[in-house]
């Protein structure tokens, strides 16, 4: 499933952004992490940091998936700023291939034996980002999460396909444009 359903929930019509965690030793090893608890690597590390130097257009409201790389990188990148764990933020139950090779990932469509199906995730995803969206009132939504919840979000933006792989510590914004979210990747 790539085109976005008009079963799913809409996004809220404002502007929100997403950081994928920093670099993690199963990022590094090519391993299927979905909700297994990785740390980060040293260059993992370094890439959160690297989020200090970012230059934000106002007041932001700081969320997190409740995993430890999402918590890290918050902590690293943002160590000034108070953030909330989300559970909607967490990446997506792979079942019984967390922990193998990245090679054996399964198609993202479906339910994997164990985990957690696409199109449940999606709406879990949307739940959550609007439920950050509402605490955050009128200051900037910036989520750290992980790639599958990017993935989603893309959808829900009205993107036709899930798109590439979010790159670790980089923040990609969904900019609220005319009616509808234009992604804005940014540059450290």
């Amino acid at each position: 499933m790539s085109a976005a359903s008009p079963s799913w929930p809409k996004l809220p019509s404002q502007s929100i952004c997403l950081i994928r965690h920093g670099q993690t030793t199963a990022n590094r090893d090519s391993i299927i992490a979905g909700r297994l608890d990785v740390s980060l690597t040293d260059l993992g590390r370094q890439q959160a940091r690297a989020l200090r130097g970012h230059s934000w257009p106002g007041a932001i409201a700081l969320f997190s998936s409740p995993l430890e790389r999402a918590q890290q990188t918050c902590q690293l990148g943002f160590p000034d700023q108070e953030f909330h764990c989300h559970p909607g933020l967490r990446e997506r139950d792979w079942g019984q291939f967390e922990g193998a090779p990245l090679a054996k990932l399964p198609p993202r469509a479906g339910r994997p034996e164990g985990g957690e199906d696409w199109s449940e995730m999606i709406i879990r995803v949307a739940e959550a980002i609007t439920a950050c969206c509402a605490q955050a009132q009128d200051r900037l939504p910036v989520l750290v999460c992980h790639s599958g919840v990017i993935r989603a979000t893309r959808l829900l933006a009205g993107q036709h396909s899930t798109g590439a792989r979010a790159p670790n510590a980089h923040p990609i914004s969904f900019v609220w444009v005319n009616d509808s979210h234009k992604e804005v990747a940014h540059a450290l």
